[in-house]
């Protein structure tokens, strides 16, 4: 069949042509937006899930929904390495923007632009050189004693606050999405709940949307232990068998091509529902079928081809980033995750004692191979003492690699 009209797109954060699957999340965040709107109380939003089950997609889905309905967004990706300050900053100067135009009082717009001058301002590091210092390209001069502090706990709830309050000037909200929040540095996790807190107590219309790793939620309470009741957590998982085939048959009906029963088993039996996988399969199956309607036999022609992608770009460009030690850690965490019952399920937690046993090690001796791989997002510890692959049949994939 025509390349060209290949209708996949098997992408990271890339929307896919059908977005089966997520209409209960959608149809969710549709209420908080309107309880939102009519001054009703509601709690941010967490969004959890192994790699390739479509956080990021849902995330962009729920901002555009949100912009939908004339609210202020703005959207980070959470870095290990960097301060909430600045990209938070970026983030809000984006959302008063949208704002701004709809508001009646231009000298309220720029007094809140003023706090959130004076908060960026606070993530110059004192002793940087002039040169080096970042300038967030706000044109109003910065705001004394209101977010500026250098606390960044107290800082982000005072310009919350204040944005917040220009969204009620002019009946909407702000939405601040975050992607990866799982990487937030501990002092930051810990202002972002307060902040939330603060905003909750007071009805004031600012939600916080973030999307992690499974572990996300064991971060945020380990922060402030009132978290399990600040957010509504959704866990986002692979697609059931009716939303895979949606995922697969509607884009390709807008072709008119269809597919056989035989090919949408192996499709499924294949790609686990995973929808990365579901749109990397239905590409290459896409791209060997000589004619309509797809049949299994194409299926499986085609799936080397996917298999081969990726293990070179989503497999094994995560495996390069992990050190020798590393490497010796997972692939023993592959292992025991194919062994009996938990064979069935890729995605099995492995204790991390039987770990240490089939190694040969003490379990201490590989507290930095295991830190260092939650750090780097491979693996996760949803439960204490044990670990598990952030990324959906990864464990298949190291048991066919050679050592």
């Amino acid at each position: 069949m025509d390349p060209v009209r290949n209708p996949y797109a098997p992408g990271a954060g890339q929307r896919p042509p059908e977005l089966a699957g997520r209409d209960r999340e959608l149809d969710a965040f549709d209420v908080v937006l309107e309880r939102i709107a009519r001054g009703r109380p509601e709690r941010s939003l967490v969004l959890t899930g192994l790699r390739g089950v479509g956080k990021t997609v849902l995330l962009n889905t729920l901002r555009s929904a949100a912009i939908g309905r004339l609210w202020g967004t703005g959207k980070i990706e959470a870095r290990p390495d960097q301060s909430l300050r600045r990209p938070v900053s970026a983030a809000l100067h984006m959302a008063i923007r949208e704002l701004a135009p709809h508001h009646r009082d231009p000298d309220r717009v720029d007094d809140v632009l003023a706090v959130l001058k004076a908060f960026a301002l606070r993530a110059n590091d004192s002793s940087a050189k002039l040169r080096d210092r970042w300038a967030p390209g706000i044109d109003v001069p910065p705001a004394r004693g209101r977010a500026d502090s250098g606390d960044i706990e107290i800082d982000l709830v005072e310009l919350f606050t204040d944005a917040a309050s220009l969204a009620t000037d002019v009946g909407t909200g702000i939405a601040l999405f975050i992607d990866e929040m799982q990487d937030l540095g501990p002092a930051d996790v810990s202002a972002l709940c307060a902040a939330c807190h603060e905003l909750s107590q007071l009805g004031a219309p600012l939600i916080v949307v973030g999307a992690g790793l499974p572990h996300l939620p064991a971060v945020l309470s380990a922060a402030k232990s009132y978290s399990e009741r600040l957010f509504r957590y959704q866990r986002i998982d692979r697609l059931d068998r009716v939303a895979a085939d949606l995922a697969l048959c509607a884009p390709a009906a807008r072709e008119e091509v269809e597919y056989e029963a035989k090919a949408l088993d192996l499709l499924y039996e294949k790609s686990g529902g995973y929808p990365y996988f579901v749109q990397a399969y239905g590409k290459a199956t896409w791209d060997h079928a000589p004619q309509s309607p797809v049949t299994d036999a194409d299926v499986r022609v085609a799936a080397p081809e996917a298999e081969a992608e990726l293990a070179v770009g989503f497999f094994g460009s995560r495996f390069e980033r992990a050190t020798p030690a590393e490497r010796e850690y997972m692939r023993a965490m592959a292992v025991l995750s194919g062994e009996g019952d938990a064979g069935n399920d890729m995605d099995a937690a492995v204790p991390t004692a039987d770990i240490a046993t089939a190694l040969g090690r003490r379990p201490a001796s590989l507290s930095p191979a295991r830190d260092a791989l939650i750090k780097k997002g491979l693996i996760y510890s949803g439960e204490r003492g044990t670990v598990a692959f952030t990324v959906p049949h990864f464990g298949r994939y190291l048991r066919t690699q050679p050592v």
